[in-house]
């Protein structure tokens, strides 16, 4: 095949397939962690334990979600320890709003840096209703962000389903991403944005370098199953967004979340490890 004769399909699938072969062998790979929302009920009934069992199936890192907050500085140290007993780091935290505002940040800001946290991720903005609500939202996290920054902690922003929903036009999310500092992480939860009818490809490759974590949920339109099929057997096209993520995104770390699934919440994070070693280049 000459070179006038290769077809802009086949660029553009060489071009996605690049960052693999250029990748040198040995390189670090991007760790993967759990969402430790995906343990909730094992996480209620003995925290130490199910971190230690998470950290047995091979996962690399976690993030804790908003009860962590009610920790004493106490409990946090002993759970910080745990982390650094197991090899295991915690990236981010998943945040109620009011964690980053005025009230709060600042414990929130110190249990983090126990935890050895880099980024605090907004995971619920209760925004105001309307465009000029998510605006506000954006002005809360480029504040928090300010007021982090000194301790060397990140903002972040977690996307649901409504942020990839389109308002008057326009999706909130392009509201948030247009509004806040290059410094803010968006968060990509996959399936909720591909349940909401976007692609999270493009999305990736036209927020360049501030998509650091991916939230790696599945989702399938088949009545009945939503979000409780395992990793891979829903519908994301997972080799592209690893590609996109890794060469554009920005990625840092992966967080398999899995909001329930035929197996018992242990078993489910396994089987979804071994699915994305599979699907994942090595």
């Amino acid at each position: 095949m000459t070179p006038k004769a290769l077809s802009r399909r086949s660029f553009l699938t060489m071009s996605a397939l690049l960052p693999w072969a250029l990748r040198a062998p040995g390189a670090p790979q991007i760790p993967v962690g759990l969402e430790l929302y995906s343990v909730r009920n094992a996480l209620k009934q003995d925290l130490a334990g199910t971190v230690r069992a998470v950290a047995a199936l091979g996962y690399q890192c976690v993030e804790f979600y908003a009860p962590y907050f009610e920790w004493t500085e106490s409990q946090t140290k002993d759970v910080r320890k745990l982390l650094d007993d197991l090899g295991v780091h915690c990236y981010s935290t998943h945040n109620d709003s009011s964690y980053l505002g005025p009230d709060k940040l600042s414990r929130a800001r110190d249990m983090n840096l126990i935890l050895g946290s880099k980024y605090m991720v907004m995971a619920s903005s209760h925004e105001k209703p309307g465009l000029d609500g998510w605006k506000t939202v954006a002005d809360s996290l480029n504040l928090a962000a300010e007021k982090l920054e000194p301790s060397g902690l990140k903002a972040g922003y977690h996307n649901h389903q409504a942020e990839f929903t389109p308002e008057s036009g326009v999706r909130p999310i392009e509201i948030l991403a247009k509004n806040t500092k290059s410094s803010v992480m968006l968060q990509l939860d996959v399936g909720t944005c591909i349940e909401a009818g976007s692609d999270p490809v493009a999305w990736i490759r036209s927020n360049p370098g501030r998509i650091r974590s991916l939230h790696l949920k599945e989702w399938s339109p088949e009545p009945g199953k939503g979000y409780s099929v395992l990793f891979g057997e829903g519908v994301a096209n997972w080799k592209a967004i690893f590609a996109a993520a890794e060469s554009v995104g920005g990625a840092e770390y992966y967080l398999i979340e899995q909001e329930g699934s035929r197996f018992p919440e242990l078993e489910t994070a396994k089987k979804c490890l071994e699915a994305f070693h599979s699907a994942h280049p090595a």
